[in-house]
């Protein structure tokens, strides 16, 4: 069996990537699994919740991208691994996993995806998802007020403190390892239907190989 083709989405807090991998495996369904970065953020089962909301999320000290390395090389193989779920609201992982098959494409998905050398040379595909730091940070109040129960105060802080400083040392110099940059994220139609496009050739010069 032919090795898996493996696409990233890497791009800042509230860009529009998540939006832009979702697309892209809502698209093909069967044909393309999503493994996400942010499921691999550390248990921290023995701090209080309010040690836990202190910590740097946006470091990347704070995954486990060794166990993310390790099933990703795994379904790049075609073999299925147990995803961890890790929940916002309470600033740590859960017991719960999800089951990922392994498929002709993997999309994985995280803003800090293309900082580390061995993640980032499993990748066949490598996509950076742009935009302005304003509208980032907007789409981020929204999001966390909104659907993680965060105060306002708390995601402003937190962007302050730790959301833009490890942006301009982490997220922003990866963009230069991306073979495509969509400015304006899941909005952007015509760079999204490119890249499914090619995904689609993908899939089928893999079909017409196994024949």
């Amino acid at each position: 069996m032919k090795q898996a083709i493996v696409i990233g989405v890497a791009g800042g807090s509230a860009s529009g990537k998540t939006t832009v991998a979702t697309r892209l495996k809502e698209e093909f369904i069967n044909e393309v699994e999503l493994l996400s970065h942010d499921s691999y953020y550390l248990a921290h089962d023995d701090m209080p919740f309010e040690e836990r909301a202190k910590i740097n999320y946006d470091h990347p000290n704070a995954f486990d991208t060794e166990r993310f390395i390790e099933d990703l090389k795994k379904l790049k193989a075609g073999i299925p691994v147990d995803s961890p779920v890790y929940s916002y609201s309470l600033h740590n992982r859960t017991s719960e996993t999800v089951h990922v098959n392994a498929t002709k494409v993997i999309i994985v998905e995280g803003f800090l995806i293309f900082e580390n050398k061995e993640l980032r040379d499993l990748m066949d595909i490598k996509i950076f998802v742009d935009a302005d730091a304003d509208e980032r940070l907007v789409r981020r109040i929204l999001r966390d007020v909104k659907e993680r129960g965060r105060t306002l105060e708390s995601v402003i802080t937190q962007y302050i403190e730790t959301v833009k400083p490890m942006h301009e040392q982490f997220v922003e110099p990866s963009k230069k390892y991306a073979d495509i940059i969509i400015p304006r994220g899941g909005e952007n139609d015509v760079a999204l239907t490119m890249v499914m496009n090619r995904i689609k050739a993908i899939v089928a010069e893999e079909e017409k190989e196994m024949d």
